[in-house]
């Protein structure tokens, strides 16, 4: 069973820095994708960043040269380097792992962008 467990949500102000942990267990083999959501109130969840296990990434065209997603393929972390925050970053962040089109999430965790 493959559990993912997010952490490093929080509040900060816009401008603001905030990186984000995600770890995943049990048994994971082979080609696959980690990656971050998000889910603002009222809005559908979207994609912000994925990595994939050969280093391959790609971004919502909104977080763009503001987020970095990073990977430990020995440790399977994934991490999310959320610099020059917005207001409209503010949603609950859930980790992705895709693999073989099956997905698992983690219960996400709340970053609030806020003065």
């Amino acid at each position: 069973q493959v559990q993912l467990v997010e952490s490093g949500g929080g509040l900060v102000q816009p401008g603001g820095s905030l990186r984000l942990s995600c770890a995943a267990s049990g048994i994971i083999f082979g080609f696959n994708t980690m990656g971050w959501y998000r889910q603002a109130p009222g809005k559908e969840r979207e994609l912000v960043a994925r990595i994939t296990n050969n280093g391959s990434t790609n971004y919502a065209d909104s977080v763009k040269g503001r987020f970095t997603v990073s990977r430990d393929n020995a440790k399977n972390l994934v991490f999310l380097q959320m610099n020059s925050l917005k207001p409209e970053d503010t949603a609950v962040y859930y980790c992705n792992l895709n693999i073989m089109l099956i997905h698992y999430w983690g219960k996400g965790t709340l970053v609030t962008v806020s003065s």
